[in-house]
């Protein structure tokens, strides 16, 4: 029988009557003749408490106790889904990240996925019973529980549907698919109706929330198409897979971000500042950018959202690197399209549209398919719209 594997997020599950909603979706899938795997991410806001919690008790907590600790909400989630299936006469069985075979790299609150060995996975689903994995988690080589990070329960998903050969993935949120932009912020932005693997995992890297990059790396590599839908009713959805590119220099959509930190160098060597880090294990994923300026200088863009000790970091850093400077309340706004930079007008043109506001660009950074502006985290919202309304062609 084919396999489909859903992924729900936490608003998806933020409490019962929407667990039960999501009980009746999973059930109508199960009835239309398929094998069900469901991964899910914690209920609501869970992690943001249970991370609070730990911050009450100490303000730099181990990383392995944290990944104890966070792992715990996935949990819930998926014994009271499990519960839900069962009490609408649906067979259902629930497994942590460990119990399903998602095998980790070592590295606490931000591993990768290694390898998925899904074996109980499929002797539940020829049992003919659904499976509810726990999203964001898994057990390292050495036997540890780890977790995946911010978006980590896509990246769940996307393995478990490679390792099973499912016939589709599907991810369900509070937005029906993709958007040209946050239609919070952009209430005139559009759904696309496909996306390539490069253009999505740009957006997703600059910020945009429907899907984690890492996910969408790994369907990337494994040829497996991503359909983005929303929860509730049926709006349409977004479809992530290869295909031929659109026009150089198209853009398709605008991302944003804050909770950045702009370190710079005045004159130092961005090597001495990397090695700190190092040292210190910051992870990796936190470097969104990384510029050496020669003997004129250096700067580094750390993103806030898994550094969870970021003030004895930032005490470290000014005690160690003479001349670094800590600029906090730094957001980045990001255009993204294949070829983006094929000439510089598209980034001489994003530069303008938010210069116009009086807006003072803190740095510029690009790729093939990104272009991207750090700013004030307070003119970021109005650098979104105005870089969509003037660069964002037709979806």
């Amino acid at each position: 029988m084919a396999i489909v594997v859903q992924k729900y997020g936490g608003s998806s599950v933020a409490d019962v009557e929407r667990i039960g909603m999501v009980a009746d979706r999973v059930a109508a899938r199960k009835a239309s003749g398929r094998d069900v795997v469901v991964v899910v991410s914690a209920m609501g806001d869970t992690t943001d408490e249970l991370l609070a919690l730990a911050r009450r008790i100490s303000p730099n907590p181990s990383r392995r106790e944290l990944d104890m600790l966070l792992s715990a909400g996935e949990r819930i989630a998926m014994a009271l889904l499990s519960m839900a299936l069962n009490e609408r006469g649906v067979p259902a069985v629930s497994f942590t990240g460990s119990q399903s075979g998602i095998i980790t790299s070592d590295a606490h609150t931000n591993a990768r996925i290694v390898e998925v060995r899904p074996f109980r996975v499929q002797d539940e689903l020829r049992r003919g019973r659904v499976v509810i994995v726990a999203g964001y988690q898994g057990v390292s080589y050495k036997r540890e529980v780890t977790t995946l990070g911010r978006g980590g329960s896509d990246t769940t998903a996307v393995a478990l549907a490679a390792a099973l050969e499912a016939e589709a993935c599907e991810i369900y949120s509070d937005v029906a698919g993709v958007f040209s932009a946050d239609p919070r912020v952009v209430p005139e932005a559009r759904r696309l109706a496909e996306i390539s693997y490069e253009e999505m995992q740009e957006l997703a890297e600059a910020g945009a929330r429907v899907l984690n990059a890492q996910a969408v790396e790994f369907a990337k590599d494994r040829g497996i198409a991503l359909y983005a839908r929303a929860a509730t009713g049926d709006d349409g959805e977004t479809v992530v897979r290869r295909h031929a590119p659109r026009a150089p220099g198209r853009v398709v959509g605008v991302a944003s971000e804050t909770g950045l930190v702009l370190l710079r160098l005045a004159g130092g060597d961005l090597g001495e500042l990397v090695s700190l880090l190092e040292r210190l294990d910051t992870r990796a994923a936190g470097a969104k950018q990384l510029r050496f300026d020669g003997p004129l200088g250096a700067s580094l863009v750390l993103s806030l959202e898994n550094l969870h000790d970021f003030a004895a970091l930032r005490a470290e850093i000014q005690a160690d690197v003479p001349g670094v400077s800590v600029l906090e309340g730094v957001g980045a706004v990001s255009a993204i399209g294949a070829g983006i930079n094929a000439s510089y007008h598209n980034v001489r043109e994003a530069v303008r549209l938010v210069s116009e506001a009086d807006t003072n660009v803190l740095g510029v950074a690009t790729s093939s398919f990104r272009i991207s502006l750090l700013l004030e985290e307070a003119k970021v919202e109005d650098a979104v719209r105005r870089l969509h309304r003037g660069m964002v062609g037709d979806a």
